[in-house]
């Protein structure tokens, strides 16, 4: 039923959304707080903070559903209720929940989770951005890339060392709004998902009040650790959900292009093609059930993460191109759904964590230690 509800919910409300926005290259922001009158905002979180009290499965679902429709627009709805908030939800403390949280759960205010840094990346302890504590207040300097919802979010997570000299143990997580003086923010540009807000901030003496620490000082490499633990799960179910819509593009393009006096699906070489992408796309539906089914359940899952991030994202680039292949000429038009898939398919091998950060993640996983 809640499968049903999402795909007619997408179907309707948000392709009628998608070429313009892949056009102008802008995020409809009146999804926000669309989904949280639905009550599809942050379903995993407790029914007193405004969420559903469903499941990682159930967010799995929700996202795959969405993403067969444009991945561009599902990652800022995604971020919304994963990455940007989660700290808030599991460390943050009751002031900040119901002034935060809260609303962003009802889509009132837009929430934006910025990491990565001009020289780090993958590398999360190389980060440069600083919190330095004065008073009741820390003074943060530094800068920030490629942040989902960046330049319409109201307000921001960001990771910041507070204590250098302690390597990744020394880093602090803070909530920080928009208005925040010394603060500014640019849009990016990007050759795919344009239908997603993408910016970079600059840190310049912000100050921050003591309140809006995430947690506890010093403890924010540990957060991030489990916020991108888990958001790898749903992550993966999204690039299922892409994988599907590209190969469902690509089986009824094959069905109905006629060549040699017959469909193009027919020629065994075709035929062969389309039923290898219908397994690879089974098979990482089913490892990213499994990761989150365990996480449910409260079992460890990181390695499951790992190998269902790493599969559903090595699978939609696979089908991705498979389907430009089997399109042939159709495929090159910029605004052909195939173009759109082939372009939005390399972002997930590198987003949330590179494939080879996941090989790295697997194989310390299964016993191989001290491994760079």
């Amino acid at each position: 039923m809640f499968r049903e509800a999402i795909r007619n919910f997408a179907r309707t409300e948000i392709v009628p959304l998608v070429d313009e926005s892949e056009k102008n290259e802008t995020f409809p922001a009146q999804l926000f707080p669309r989904m949280g009158e639905l009550g599809y905002m942050c379903i995993s979180y407790p029914v007193e903070y405004g969420g559903a009290g469903m499941g990682k499965l159930d967010e799995c679902i929700e996202w795959e559903e969405i993403s067969q429709v444009s991945t561009g627009i599902n990652s800022c709805l995604m971020i919304q209720s994963g990455l940007s908030t989660s700290a808030i939800m599991d460390h943050g403390n009751e002031v900040l929940k119901q002034k935060y949280l809260v609303p962003a759960i009802k889509g009132e205010r837009i929430a934006a989770f910025a990491l990565t840094e001009p020289n780090a990346g993958s590398d999360v302890a190389g980060i440069e951005t600083t919190a330095r504590k004065e008073g009741d207040k820390y003074i943060i300097n530094g800068s920030k890339l490629y942040t989902t919802n960046g330049t319409i979010c109201d307000f921001l997570l960001i990771p910041a060392y507070t204590d250098k000299s302690r390597g990744h143990r020394g880093i602090t997580l803070f909530l920080l709004d928009k208005d925040t003086p010394g603060l500014s923010r640019n849009k990016v540009h990007k050759f795919c998902y344009r239908a997603s807000d993408t910016g970079e901030f600059t840190f310049d003496n912000c100050a921050v009040p003591e309140e809006n620490l995430i947690g506890e000082e010093n403890r924010g490499f540990y957060y991030l650790m489990e916020s991108l633990d888990v958001g790898r799960v749903t992550h993966a179910a999204s690039r299922v959900g892409a994988a599907q819509a590209a190969f469902d593009a690509a089986l009824d393009y094959a069905q109905q292009r006629i060549q040699f006096g017959r469909p193009i699906a027919k020629f065994q070489v075709n035929a062969f093609k389309l039923a290898r992408m219908a397994l690879e796309i089974e098979s990482a539906r089913w490892m990213t059930y499994h990761a989150a089914w365990l996480h449910d359940q409260g079992k460890p899952c990181t390695k499951e993460a790992a190998m269902a991030k790493l599969l559903s994202s090595e699978v939609y680039q696979h089908v991705a191109v498979e389907a430009m292949q089997l399109y042939g000429g159709a495929a090159v038009y910029e605004d052909a759904v195939v173009n759109r898939h082939y372009r939005d398919s390399y972002l997930g091998k590198i987003t949330e964590g590179t494939s080879e950060i996941q090989e790295l993640i697997i194989a310390r996983q299964i016993g191989i230690r001290d491994v760079m």
